[in-house]
């Protein structure tokens, strides 16, 4: 019996049929789950509903909370999800959803139902339950806590669910204010882009971008900011948002004898192009742009391939007029965008940089 056991194991057709079988369980386990935490919000969404229709707050104040949670207990000693916390928070989540209608197009477009097998309803019909309820309570909570408005609430909602935010992830955002600086970069995209890829470009490429991990010098160099975000490029592709694939530093380009180096390459995996970054100490300068086009036309020739589209630049400057920045972009053939970097501080002069040149 045993040798036979030891034949099955050894068997091709075994091990693909075991494989099989451990996907299915493991997409099974995924499925429940979802379904479990979308009936739990639901539940709480209900509750919300029916304490907001008895006014219950304003009835009764403050103390209605700690009966209401005495009584639930006793009812369902073993059930959680009744404290007084927790039923503050089901009570702040319907009150700050429930006549939320916000919603983007594209947004809703982005929404992976593919995955979670849910499938949206006409704009007009949605319902932001259908929504939050893809997210994991605690996620919700995190949320709450902020004390946003609904509609600066919902975009975080949306971009989790996008996204597939973790926790950790979604709380590194919300502390960088993503809401307020996504999109916000001078772009010549509608004028180079196709629509859908203008839209998505523009949404991903913030202003600023917080690069609070770095210590530099008042005095610092371009070369010393290059090999900072490359010795921390985990956590500046955390900045930079999802789909950003590093490819190198002082990127070599050679165009008929004559070399060139771009400060930072990156590839967009949902855009399919690449990105050159060009990194810059002080303000904005128009012959910029000028360096940034060839670099990204070199890109195209050097690199591209034809499942590739064309470069996008992105120029980082420390400061920038923005009308003097708009012009520029604006007959420029290349996508290009024009946005700031903030450094949280800066060390004194006299102290060295842990970035040696």
């Amino acid at each position: 019996m045993k040798s036979e056991i030891l034949h099955i194991e050894q068997d091709e057709q075994y091990q693909h049929l075991l494989h099989q079988v451990v996907e299915r369980a493991k997409l099974f386990q995924y499925r429940t789950s979802i379904g479990m935490n979308q009936e739990l919000i639901r539940f709480y969404w209900a509750i919300g509903e029916e304490m907001a229709a008895a006014k219950a707050e304003a009835k009764w104040g403050s103390k209605f909370y700690q009966q209401f949670s005495r009584d639930l207990l006793n009812i369902f000693p073993d059930r959680k999800g009744f404290s007084v916390r927790n039923l503050q928070y089901i009570n702040q989540m319907y009150r700050l959803f429930a006549s939320e209608r916000i919603i983007a197009p594209q947004a809703v477009a982005q929404l992976p139902t593919a995955d979670l097998e849910f499938t949206p309803h006409p704009v007009a019909q949605i319902a932001p339950i259908d929504y939050i309820s893809l997210l994991p309570w605690s996620h919700i909570r995190y949320i709450l806590d902020k004390g946003y408005t609904a509609e600066k609430s919902f975009y975080y909602v949306l971009k989790t669910i996008e996204y597939g935010w973790s926790r950790n992830t979604l709380l590194n955002f919300m502390s960088a204010d993503l809401y307020e600086s996504e999109g916000k970069s001078i772009n010549n995209f509608p004028m180079t882009l196709p629509k859908q890829d203008s839209d998505y470009a523009s949404e991903i490429i913030k202003n600023p971008y917080r690069l609070d991990f770095l210590e530099l010098r008042r005095d610092f160099k371009e070369k010393e900011l290059q090999r900072g975000l490359e010795e921390n490029i985990s956590r500046f592709l955390l900045e930079l948002g999802d789909g950003f694939a590093y490819v190198g530093r002082q990127v070599r380009l050679e165009i008929n004898g004559d070399e060139f180096f771009c400060d930072l390459l990156f590839y967009h995996l949902r855009l399919r192009r690449y990105i050159v970054v060009e990194l810059k100490t002080g303000k904005f300068e128009p012959e910029f742009v000028s360096k940034l086009n060839l670099y990204c036309t070199a890109i195209d020739h050097l690199y591209k391939t034809e499942y590739d589209k064309d470069t996008i630049g992105l120029l980082f400057c420390k400061e920038k007029n923005d009308l003097v920045a708009q012009w520029t972009v604006e007959k420029s053939e290349q996508p290009i965008a024009i946005t700031r970097y903030e450094l949280e501080k800066l060390l004194p002069n006299q102290q060295k940089n842990k970035i040696e040149e």
